[in-house]
């Protein structure tokens, strides 16, 4: 019996020891049905996918390799419901391509295709990248809370929370002979504390959507075509009971703007150049949850930009309010319903920037003012 045990317990040393590895597949489907009073003059009614959530599959993963070492993966695909097609330009893992290793003590580095220090730790402060989606960012999503792009090419880390805080930063390369030419860089940090969030990130790119294999892509990824984009900014929620009160600041300097993503050329009449725009943002916004099944929300947001032309210096102004309610049908799928009312008004420029546009409607407005309203389903999975 002596040597039985003894051939038993060698026998089970000699068995191999394999990682404990774990994949999960998850996704977003929102599909809805928007109203826009002012579509270069018309009403327009259509359907929309992906706004108080980009509509999404992906699959993520991690393999413990011991001692508090991970390696982690994540692929993300961003699709259209209404024609099946890929989103972010047509990339086929356009939200998110990554693997790295996570540490418990030291934190975790990615590389590939990811979110930048502003929508990963400011974003969150902000309606728009908090529950409200798309129709809830500021103009142009000029400061990227709304996630317009993602950076290629990129490094990230993230550190692990001590005490409540949190850091981390990217870098992402331009992948060109000229070293800065589409390259980017970030760095953000979050702290918690019971019902407090604060938040604070910088982002600077050189010759952003430049080049189709920079950091940011021109295929799909464009907030603005220009010389650098700088944007920097903070936030503070604070929740207490069933209520949520934040607010937001991000300022966002464009060099050179050449176009937009959203509205194209921006160009001054009479031959005039533009050298700079900068966007200041100030939000406040408020959530209050009713039941566990249904909250209401609201969020305003005043931008005053600064337009540098040769001509002289001008001041548009936008005032955007909106409003949300969500109610749950069940853990996975709810219906919601938005409005956005969008204001511009201050110096006029003879460019684009005199017309209302709430970012998600189908095209400009003809006036200084333009409102979409949107009802719709998300389920989860």
């Amino acid at each position: 019996m002596k040597k039985i045990a003894l051939a038993a317990a060698l026998a089970a040393l000699s068995v191999p020891t394999f990682a404990q590895s774990t994949v999960t597949l998850y996704g977003v489907i929102d599909e809805g049905f928007d109203f826009t009073n002012n579509v270069n003059g018309s009403k327009v009614y259509e359907l929309q996918s992906g706004y108080a959530q980009g509509s999404r599959w992906g699959m993520k993963g991690t393999e413990d390799l011991g001692g508090g070492l991970k390696a982690v993966f994540q692929l993300e695909n961003g699709f259209n419901v209404n024609n099946g097609k890929l989103g972010q330009g047509g990339l086929e893992f356009g939200r998110q391509a990554y693997v790295g290793l996570a540490s418990d003590r030291l934190g975790t580095v990615t590389l590939g295709r990811q979110y930048d220090s502003l929508v990963d730790y400011l974003a969150q402060t902000t309606s728009n990248g908090n529950w409200g989606g798309y129709l809830f960012a500021h103009p142009y999503d000029n400061d990227n809370t709304d996630n317009t792009f993602r950076v290629n090419n990129t490094i990230k880390y993230t550190s692990p929370a001590f005490a409540g805080l949190q850091f981390g930063g990217t870098y992402s390369f331009s992948n060109d002979t000229n070293f800065a030419n589409n390259r980017q860089y970030s760095i953000g940090a979050q702290y918690t504390a019971g019902g407090l969030l604060l938040a604070a990130a910088y982002l600077q790119a050189n010759n952003p959507s430049a080049t189709a294999g920079g950091a940011i892509n021109n295929g799909g990824d464009e907030n603005f075509l220009a010389k650098r984009l700088r944007v920097f900014g903070a936030g503070i929620n604070y929740t207490f009971g069933p209520a949520t009160l934040g607010f937001a600041y991000t300022n966002s300097q464009v060099s050179q703007p050449i176009s937009s993503g959203y509205v194209g050329a921006i160009t001054p009449v009479g031959g005039a150049t533009l050298s700079s725009l900068r966007f200041n943002n100030f939000e406040l916004n408020a959530k209050y949850q009713f039941t566990p099944a249904l909250f209401v929300a609201a969020a305003y947001t005043y931008t005053r930009t600064s337009f540098n032309a040769t001509s002289g210096q001008l001041h548009p102004t936008f005032h955007s309010a909106a409003l949300m309610a969500d109610y749950n049908l069940s853990k996975r799928t709810d219906l919601y319903l938005q409005g956005v009312y969008q204001h511009a008004g201050g110096d006029k420029t003879g460019t684009v920037l005199d017309v209302a546009y709430v970012p998600g409607a189908d095209a400009v407005s003809s006036t200084s003012n333009q409102f979409v309203l949107r009802a719709a389903i998300r389920h989860k999975f």
